[in-house]
C-alpha cells in the first residue's frame, strides 16, 4: 500500500535509491550546464524530535490524534523550503494535536475546546500549500479530509454538492456514475481537496475561461466561531458584494469550508490538439495572444519557452500547445481557426491537429510529454533537493500589453540574483493560463544550492521575483494563494481600505483570532 512522503511530494516509493539519483544528477546537470552535489538522504522520521503535545479534552479524545507521525504529516506543506527542512529532519513548527472531525459538530467542539485553551486552530485540506499555508508552530491542525464525498447531484441544473475534505481523485469518481465532471485539474490533483481548492482559488484545467475554482463555484457552507455562514445557490445575483467571492482565498483564516455546490458538466466526447513551433518566443506569445482573444477559448493553450520545452523533453523550440474539447460537438472548426491564428504568426504546425471522438485517450505526442513532464516536476524538485539543487517556481498573471517589460525585468533580475547567491542558475518561462486582457506566466528556476544555506538562497532569490512582480503591476500569485510566503507583497498589492476591511471581517467571524493566523497578511 501506498504511504504519502513525510517530508517530499507524494508517494514515498518514488523517492529514487541513491544511485538513481546520482544517475539522474548527471543527467540533470548536462543539461543546465552545472554539477550536482552527491545525493544525500533525508532524515528517518523515527529520529525526528517534536515539541511537546498538547493535552487534548474528553469532549474530542475520540477524533483528536498527538500521535508523533500524524504530527509530522501536518507540519509544513511542500514548497520548496518546507521539504528542506523536512528532509533535513526539522519539525520544530509541528502542529499540538490534529484533529480530524467527523461532522460539523465536531469542528463546533473544535472551536469551543479552542476558545477556551487560546489554541489556535489550521484547517488541513491535502498538506500540498506551496506558500506556507498550513504551517503555524503548536497549532491544532484540522485534518477535514472526514467530511468528503459526493453528497447530492442536481442532474437538471449541472450541480453537486460536495463535501470540502474529498480529494480530486475521489471527487471525479464520485461524479462518474452521473455521466459529470468538475473536470478542475491542478497540479496538486492526487493529493490536494475541494476545500483547499476553494480555499485558495486554484487554478485547473481550463487553459481558458473556467481557469480558476471560482468560476465552478454555486455556493459555500463554511463554518467560523462566530456561525455558520453559507451562500444561497444561485446561477447568478446582483445583490449586494458576493459571499462567496469573500470565502474563495480566505485560505481558513475566516472559517472551516465545510461544503460546496459545484457546478459540473458532462464529460468531454469529443477533443482536437495540436502543437505549434516557433522560431522566436516573441512570436509564440503574439500567437498565444491572438488565441486567448479570438473567442474561440480552447482547454488548452499553453506556451513553453525554448528552455521549458527542452528540459521536459518536448521540443527544442518554443512551442504552444493547443487543445478544445466537448461534450456536445465536434471541434474541427474551432481547431481548424485557431491553426490559422497560429500560422498567421509564424507557428509551424508540424503534424495534423489530432481530432478524437474519445476525449479521454489518444493526445498527441508532445501533449503527452508535457502533460506527464508537470505531472512529475513536483517529485523531480524532491528528488533534485536530495542532490543539492535549488529548484522552484513562482507565477503570476500581467496584461498583454504589460508583459514584455515584466518577462525582461523578471528575466534580468532573477538570473542576477541567482548568480549572486548561487553563482548559476537557469530560468524558464510558460503559460499555464491566457485571458482576453493578459497571460499567467510561470517561471522555473534552478540552480546550484549550498547545504546548510538553501533557504537563504532561496528567499533571496523569491524576492527578486516578487519584487520585480510587483514593480510592474503584476499581481503576486494567481493561483497558488498568498500563505504567509506571499503576505509581504499581497499588502501592496492589495487597497489599503481593503486591508482594514478585511481585518474587520476576520474579528467578525473570528473574535478571537484562532484561525490560521499569519495568512493573507492577518494576525
Amino acid at each position: 500500500m501506498s504511504t504519502r512522503s513525510f517530508w517530499g511530494w507524494g508517494h514515498a516509493e518514488r523517492f529514487p535509491d541513491a544511485a538513481a539519483r546520482a544517475a539522474l544528477g548527471q543527467q540533470v546537470g548536462a543539461v543546465l550546464g552545472f554539477e550536482p552535489q552527491p545525493p544525500e538522504s533525508p532524515a528517518e522520521i523515527s529520529a525526528i524530535a517534536l515539541p511537546p503535545a498538547a493535552v487534548v479534552p474528553w469532549e474530542c479524545a475520540d477524533f483528536v490524534s498527538t500521535d508523533a507521525e500524524a504530527r509530522i504529516q501536518h507540519t509544513y506543506g511542500k514548497a520548496y523550503r518546507d521539504q528542506v527542512r523536512g528532509f533535513r529532519g526539522d519539525f520544530a513548527a509541528a502542529p499540538a494535536a490534529v484533529a480530524t472531525p467527523r461532522d460539523e459538530d465536531d469542528v463546533q467542539r473544535v472551536f469551543e475546546w479552542a476558545a477556551r485553551a487560546a489554541q489556535s486552530i489550521v484547517p488541513f485540506g491535502g498538506g500540498t500549500s506551496v506558500v506556507g499555508g498550513v504551517e503555524h508552530p503548536g497549532a491544532l491542525s484540522l485534518d477535514l479530509s472526514a467530511l468528503s464525498g459526493v453528497r447530492e447531484v442536481d442532474d437538471v441544473s449541472g450541480l453537486a454538492r460536495i463535501g470540502a475534505g474529498t480529494f480530486g481523485p475521489d471527487l471525479e469518481r464520485g461524479l462518474e456514475p452521473h455521466g459529470l465532471t468538475l473536470r478542475h485539474y491542478p497540479q496538486s490533483f492526487e493529493f490536494s481537496t475541494l476545500g483547499g481548492w476553494l480555499a485558495t482559488r486554484a487554478g485547473g484545467h481550463f487553459a481558458t475561461v473556467y481557469t480558476h475554482i471560482d468560476d465552478l463555484t454555486a455556493s459555500i457552507r463554511m463554518l467560523s466561531p462566530a456561525g455558520v455562514f453559507e451562500s444561497r445557490r444561485l446561477p447568478g445575483s446582483g445583490a449586494g458584494p458576493s459571499p462567496d467571492r469573500l470565502v474563495l482565498g480566505s485560505e481558513g483564516a475566516l472559517g472551516v469550508i465545510t461544503e460546496a455546490w459545484m457546478r459540473v458538466r458532462p464529460r468531454p466526447r469529443w477533443r482536437a490538439s495540436a502543437t505549434a513551433h516557433f522560431a522566436t518566443f516573441e512570436q509564440a506569445v503574439a500567437a498565444a495572444r491572438a488565441v486567448a482573444r479570438s473567442g474561440l477559448f480552447p482547454s488548452n493553450c499553453r506556451l513553453l519557452d525554448k528552455r521549458e520545452a527542452a528540459l521536459n523533453g518536448v521540443a527544442d523550440t518554443p512551442v504552444l500547445l493547443l487543445g478544445f474539447e466537448s461534450a456536445d460537438h465536434p471541434l474541427d472548426a474551432w481547431m481548424a481557426r485557431a491553426v490559422e491564428l497560429v500560422r498567421d504568426h509564424g507557428g509551424d504546425v508540424r503534424r495534423p491537429p489530432t481530432l478524437r471522438d474519445d476525449a479521454e485517450k489518444g493526445r498527441d505526442a508532445a501533449a503527452d510529454q508535457w502533460r506527464q513532464a508537470f505531472l512529475d516536476g513536483p517529485y523531480l524538485q524532491s528528488t533534485l533537493i536530495s542532490l543539492g539543487i535549488l529548484a522552484d517556481t513562482f507565477e503570476t498573471a500581467v496584461t498583454w500589453s504589460g508583459f514584455p517589460a515584466l518577462h525582461e525585468a523578471l528575466v534580468r533580475d532573477v538570473r542576477d540574483a541567482m548568480k549572486r547567491v548561487c553563482g548559476a542558475g537557469v530560468l524558464t518561462c510558460r503559460f499555464t493560463h491566457v485571458y482576453p486582457d493578459g497571460p499567467a506566466p510561470y517561471y522555473t528556476f534552478v540552480a546550484p544550492a549550498r547545504r546548510g544555506a538553501e533557504l537563504e538562497q532561496w528567499a533571496a532569490i523569491k524576492a527578486a521575483a516578487s519584487d520585480a512582480l510587483l514593480a510592474h503591476g503584476a499581481t503576486i500569485t494567481p493561483h497558488h494563494a498568498v500563505g504567509r510566503t506571499h503576505a509581504p507583497w499581497y499588502e501592496q498589492q492589495r487597497p489599503a481600505p481593503f486591508g482594514d476591511v478585511l481585518a474587520a471581517v476576520k474579528r467578525t467571524l473570528d473574535p478571537d483570532g484562532l484561525l490560521n493566523p499569519g495568512v493573507l497578511g492577518l494576525g
